[in-house]
């Protein structure tokens, strides 16, 4: 329902009135220009003031300071309502410091959230370039538009660095691939998402790490950056089959649980079967067996009622068995939490989002920047911390006794 709006005073109409008359307005478009040549000379009067202050006499008064005007300087800004010129006064010592305008500041608009806001959607510095004109009718270069998001850089570094739990009862890693250009070259580059259920179950994105090829050393050095951060335990830490990844959790956490995604288990075994709703429920009843004794029961039953069109679909399901049946420990409760990956997924969908505006980014920083305004975009929305989080940790808190806060 629409909000009822206030009755306009009488100072607003006469106001209005006097629009109508100065300007002769006719339009909306007529309206944005009367409202911009305003802004411009509201600015002009308040830096006129301004100086007036600074010096501490007004235009044609007598005073004893030694500074005095030095003329005006033309500046062009950037307001919504497009472009504007004014004249800056100046003052011989050049000490006067404007506030409603700062030295070297030509934008007014905010356009430089509005540009960042953009790039977080996944949109081309041409495509923020042609839409800001369109919008605003001034232009803002590629260039521009790169200065700007560049500015994020430190703010990247800084929050990649920054101190983190000591523990975190669940770690989630997860990837998504990216056409990036390097050389001239297009290669495939994986950015891996590290998400953390923290004591209180609510998500926390750790790091976003871009990668090309994974190996133990990589993930060596992925799992230390979090130690040397403060994250001195981890309870259960799912993923994918990620090359190298088990076996550097051994080293960099040995108490760490590692559990294969069930999720990416059960994508991996269906991508060449034709009858998926059939095979995907077998699945289901695997994972969701009373025990580890059930679960691999029904993996061999599974295996043999699909054997003879499917021979290879279920390999994986025996040759990482060890892995996959750690979730067989735990109750529905916290099982649901480590396969139903709605979080790391939701966070994966706003990622594929940036895949769909634009197919290839043209540099590695580019991606980072677009994936870190991303994500910040979506933990928004991550209010609640996960459902059921009193039972998941008071289950955990038995199982790993003496290792939660």
């Amino acid at each position: 329902m629409a909000r009822r709006r206030k009755p306009m005073s009488e100072g607003k109409k006469n106001i209005i009135a006097g629009l109508l008359q100065e300007y002769d307005i006719k339009s909306a478009e007529d309206i944005q220009d009367a409202l911009k040549d305003l802004l411009g000379e509201t600015i002009q009067s308040m830096l006129e003031a301004e100086m007036d202050d600074h010096l501490g006499y007004a235009p044609y008064e007598r005073a004893a300071n030694t500074n005095s005007r030095n003329g005006t300087k033309s500046k062009t800004i950037r307001s919504k309502y497009g472009e504007s010129e004014i004249n800056v006064p100046q003052d011989r010592e050049s000490s006067f410091e404007p506030k409603i305008v700062k030295k070297r500041q030509r934008d007014i608009s905010g356009i430089e959230d509005k540009i960042i806001a953009m790039y977080a959607k996944g949109l081309t510095t041409r495509q923020i370039s042609e839409q800001i004109e369109d919008i605003y009718g001034f232009e803002v270069s590629e260039g521009m538009v790169s200065d700007i998001t560049n500015k994020l850089l430190p703010e990247i570094e800084e929050w990649q660095k920054r101190p983190l739990a000591s523990v975190y009862p669940i770690v989630f890693i997860d990837a998504v691939h990216f056409s990036v250009r390097d050389n001239g070259v297009i290669r495939k580059l994986a950015a891996y998402t590290i998400l953390g259920i923290n004591d209180e179950g609510r998500k926390e994105v750790l790091s976003i790490q871009i990668g090309e090829n994974e190996s133990s050393k990589y993930w060596l050095s992925i799992l230390n950056e979090l130690k040397n951060r403060g994250v001195k335990d981890i309870m259960v830490l799912c993923a994918d089959g990620l090359s190298g990844i088990k076996e550097s959790i051994a080293v960099a956490y040995p108490q760490t649980e590692y559990q294969r995604c069930i999720v990416h288990q059960v994508r991996n075994t269906l991508k060449y079967v034709a009858d998926k709703k059939a095979f995907a429920a077998d699945l289901k009843t695997i994972y969701h067996a009373p025990s580890e004794e059930a679960g691999y029961e029904r993996m061999q039953e599974v295996t043999e009622k699909w054997q003879e069109h499917y021979p290879n679909a279920m390999k994986s399901w025996s040759t990482n068995w060890d892995v996959i049946s750690p979730i067989f420990k735990f109750s529905a409760d916290v099982r649901k939490v480590i396969y139903t990956t709605n979080a790391i997924e939701s966070l994966n969908s706003t990622y594929r989002r940036l895949n769909s505006q634009r197919s290839v980014f043209p540099s590695d920083t580019a991606l980072l920047k677009a994936l870190y305004l991303a994500t910040f975009e979506a933990v928004k929305k991550w209010t609640l911390p996960v459902r059921n989080w009193g039972k998941v940790y008071g289950e955990l808190s038995i199982m790993y006794e003496g290792r939660l806060p």
